[in-house]
């Protein structure tokens, strides 16, 4: 078996070489990852201290978490036992839309579901500093007509549909990325959440036209939580399906397609036993907080999307908009912005108080935001991805096994499988899409940012066609391929 760094030294010789192994970019340069100073960056050692406690190697697989009403980004690292912990919580600097997954182009909304990122994904050279694409829509989103595309996390804390991060914060989750490909990791799941699915934002929520797709994704949270690993997702009849296996004495595999019939398929017991039983207690404090009087969640007309309040207390006359601090949340205790907020953020508008759901009150005026210097013209990131390009470093590549497509079961075998006929899900009403903002001419950027350093953290003080199932769909990508995905 070739060890690490033989294959961190092909991958860097590829791209010396020029084997077709270009980068896509913004700007429509061609460079290499081994000669892009921003996409090798190297995990800072704090970073590498905090793994080496958690028994967690650098290069072993990650996994992403993003929650738009507590704008936090949760990376997830395997441990040597296999399970995945908590790595860092890092706080989003600004998302767009409303709390309800994307439906069309242009409705500004954040994606929300299970995407897979695969190398190709990643890129270097994108406009917002550093970006990964989210994979929207996936196989899930298609069959249900939904539309859209240059869906990214990104650096700048500017956003038209995307998560943005800092600078500085993008580098560090990069770099965390970056690792787990070299270590072999095929694709990391991204895990896209309106909200910590927890009971009581479940019962605030519960007037919410998206709670049958919530309830829905909640699944797949509920697998990860009491699993500690990375569910595998499947889709058919408009619904995801989550750790599907085959039924015992079953000769072929199993074939899932996000329009059609689902196949007959099993969960593993101690999967779907674990799962049940954290469901019933979930929704017994649900209802328990229901008929405690919890109120409904605002409704909050007017307010594009959120940003953590660690970066609005930075802002002049800033508002968090749409999210709120978690509960117990140790970003809340942050002594200061993790990284730079540009000068021309568009911070969210304030909401408006003690509006709950349902009750007509006009929105509160926003503060203005920061003026835009003249001279950074409006940033918007391609998303087309590049074209296949197999070679010889691409052939090699695969026989030492970091090619291919990319791949987002989970490593865990089933056992004592328990067949289950078919899994039924509530098909949710459509959420009406919010009115469309003008959208913006892409256009290139002006310069390419300065290289910033890594952030280091100091704590201190539709109705028919709405729901169904889905795994994340990747394109294959070459060798030459890996790292260039356009954004």
């Amino acid at each position: 078996m070739i060890n690490r760094s033989l294959v961190r030294a092909l991958v860097t010789s590829a791209a010396l070489a020029g084997a077709g192994a270009l980068l896509g970019s913004c700007n429509g340069d061609d460079i290499s990852l081994a000669n892009n100073a921003k996409a090798n960056q190297p995990v800072p050692p704090k970073l590498i201290a905090d793994m080496t406690a958690k028994d967690m190697d650098l290069q072993s697989p990650i996994l992403v978490r993003l929650f738009k009403q507590e704008a936090e980004l949760e990376i997830w690292k395997q441990d040597r036992s296999g399970r995945f912990a908590l790595l860092k919580t890092y706080p989003i600097c600004r998302w767009s839309g409303d709390l309800g997954p994307k439906v069309r182009e242009g409705d500004r909304q954040a994606p929300e579901g299970f995407y897979a990122i695969s190398p190709a994904q990643m890129n270097p050279q994108s406009a917002y500093y550093l970006s990964f694409n989210t994979g929207y829509p996936n196989a899930f989103d298609k069959a249900l007509g939904r539309t859209g595309s240059q869906l990214m996390v990104h650096g700048d804390c500017s956003s038209r549909g995307c998560y943005a991060m800092t600078d500085e914060q993008i580098a560090e989750i990069y770099s965390l990325g970056r690792e787990s490909f070299f270590g072999g990791q095929k694709s990391f799941q991204l895990q896209a959440y309106p909200f910590k699915m927890t009971p009581m934002n479940m019962a605030k929520h519960r007037n919410n036209p998206n709670m049958p797709f919530w309830k829905m994704i909640k699944e797949g949270n509920d697998h990860f939580e009491v699993t500690k690993q990375e569910p595998k997702v499947d889709f058919c009849e408009k619904k995801y399906v989550f750790d599907a296996a085959k039924p015992p004495n079953a000769t072929r595999d199993l074939v899932f397609d996000a329009s059609a019939k689902c196949p007959a398929y099993v969960i593993p017991d101690e999967v779907a036993d674990a799962v049940r039983e954290k469901q019933a207690t979930d929704l017994a404090e649900t209802a328990r907080l229901i008929a405690k009087g919890t109120p409904v969640a605002r409704a909050n007309t007017g307010i594009d999307g959120g940003m953590h309040r660690v970066f609005a207390a930075r802002v002049p006359e800033a508002s968090t908009g749409l999210s709120e601090p978690g509960d117990g949340s140790s970003l809340s205790l942050m002594a200061r912005a993790p990284g730079t907020v540009p000068s021309h953020v568009n911070p969210p508008k304030a909401p408006s108080d003690n509006l709950l759901m349902g009750t007509p009150e006009p929105p509160k005026l926003a503060a203005a935001p920061a003026p835009t210097p003249a001279a950074a013209p409006t940033r918007v990131a391609n998303a087309a991805p590049p074209a296949q390009n197999d070679g010889f470093f691409s052939n090699l590549a695969r026989k030492v096994g970091i090619g291919g497509a990319a791949d987002a079961t989970a490593s865990t075998p089933p056992s004592k499988p328990k067949v289950e006929a078919k899994q039924t899900a509530p098909r949710p009403e459509a959420a009406a899409p919010k009115t469309t903002a003008p959208k913006h001419d892409s256009k290139q950027a002006a310069a390419r940012p300065p290289l910033r350093s890594s952030v280091s953290d100091t704590p201190a003080s539709a109705k028919d066609n709405q729901v169904a199932g889905s795994a994340p769909i990747v394109p294959p990508n070459s060798f030459d391929s890996r790292f260039g995905a356009v954004k």
